[in-house]
């Protein structure tokens, strides 16, 4: 490929290793194959039929022209409300911006805060985006090695990282890809370790609702006020309400954090679409129909991830830790490699040439030796996916 005349901040940067798995699968598709795609990061639900209805009586209002930069009023106040009724906090509208998906919220949190040669901590493994937006800023990342605590970052490896350039922590709980969940004391350790070293956080809590007792759900925007001040919360609606081809997500920070992202936001995607921001603030409003959605998911994504990690670590030379959140299983197959499969992509690879099951190889996470399936399939298919995974390393 020409790269001449591109700039050295757009070649540094990788390319999605989890949309080139999902593109892999759809080709097949197109050949004929019959797949079975564990690459998808989407809820294999479709959009509750009351938030279309609200998108169409958007419509019908004519809420179809521009909006704010920062997003609608009335999303802002839903949003503010929505976690000061569950969650305790004390949020006001100005504190939040709307984003076009949480992608974009992060991609706006960490370029106003990221210069030449900052260093980021990211734990792994880590969400594969997130390293490619440092890298674009022109920071440096430091990743956090959190294998030995079973993925679940703690205080202890967040300080033994920490050194005079660090400006920056990025967390994700529930992780993509591994499904672990930070439990929300330890979470409080770590903001404290950060807010007393002047480290910033951005929290990644797009999985939000997607935990699994006896695991409890938490977010950074239940603390006390003064937390805001150095953390910034991303939140999307795309796992949680099955909205993601929606490309709607938030922030969460303090005022002069939020103008700064909202000027940015100003010069690129402007706002989310309107009527979309006009359906989520219903949806918001709306607790009770809400809930009883995201609770259904929940319900059967429980059901799916109690058969299918015990299922996998049936399978001989595969381990994976139980997941408390999310809809992933990230399995360890280095038992696996040596000679014939010299990587977990090689395997990842002859396993999708052999059986027709598509995975995400684990490198893209900062965990080579590891595949990362998503268990947002059917019941069928993960049961068949399994007996394939079982046939193919026998």
């Amino acid at each position: 490929m020409n790269t001449d005349g591109f700039s050295q901040r757009i070649l540094k940067m990788q390319g999605s290793s989890t949309l080139k798995a999902a593109l892999a699968a759809t080709k097949l598709r197109e050949q004929g194959f019959d797949v079975i795609d564990l690459t998808v990061g989407e809820p294999d639900f479709d959009t509750p039929e009351f938030i279309k209805s609200y998108a169409n009586e958007g419509l019908a209002k004519g809420i179809t022209k521009y909006t704010p930069s920062a997003g609608l009023t009335r999303f802002k106040e839903a949003i503010a409300d929505h976690y000061n009724r569950r969650y305790g906090a004390n949020l006001a509208p100005n504190q939040i911006a709307a984003s076009c998906g949480g992608k974009q919220g992060l991609f706006n949190a960490i370029t106003t805060i990221i210069d030449e040669g900052d260093e980021v901590l990211l734990p792994k493994p880590y969400w594969v985006t997130f390293p490619e937006i440092v890298n674009f800023c022109g920071g440096k990342n430091v990743f956090i090695e959190t294998e030995q605590t079973g993925f679940v970052l703690s205080a202890d490896q967040v300080k033994d990282s920490i050194t005079d350039r660090t400006k920056l922590l990025v967390i994700n709980s529930p992780s993509n890809p591994s499904g672990r969940v930070v439990p929300g004391e330890e979470m409080r350790k770590i903001f404290d370790l950060c807010g007393e070293k002047g480290i910033r956080v951005i929290t990644d809590e797009c999985y939000l609702l997607f935990v699994y007792p006896p695991a409890e759900t938490f977010t950074a925007a239940s603390l006390p006020s003064e937390y805001l001040d150095f953390i910034c919360v991303s939140g999307s609606f795309s796992k949680t309400y099955a909205m993601t081809g929606w490309r709607i997500g938030y922030t969460i920070t303090n005022d002069a954090w939020t103008k700064q992202m909202v000027k940015l936001q100003s010069h690129s995607a402007t706002h989310p679409t309107s009527f979309v921001q006009y359906a989520c603030a219903k949806a918001m409003e709306n607790d009770k129909e809400s809930f009883a959605a995201v609770d259904e998911m929940l319900s059967e994504y429980r059901k799916r991830r109690d058969w299918f990690i015990p299922a996998l670590n049936g399978v001989d030379g595969i381990k994976c830790a139980m997941p408390e959140g999310a809809f992933y299983a990230f399995i360890d197959v280095r038992d696996h490699l040596g000679e014939k499969y010299p990587t977990s992509e090689d395997f990842g690879q002859a396993f999708l040439e052999e059986s027709a099951v598509v995975t995400t190889d684990g490198t893209g996470f900062g965990s080579p030796g590891f595949i990362r399936l998503s268990y947002a399939n059917s019941m069928e298919n993960l049961e068949r996916a399994v007996e394939k995974l079982r046939e193919f390393v026998s």
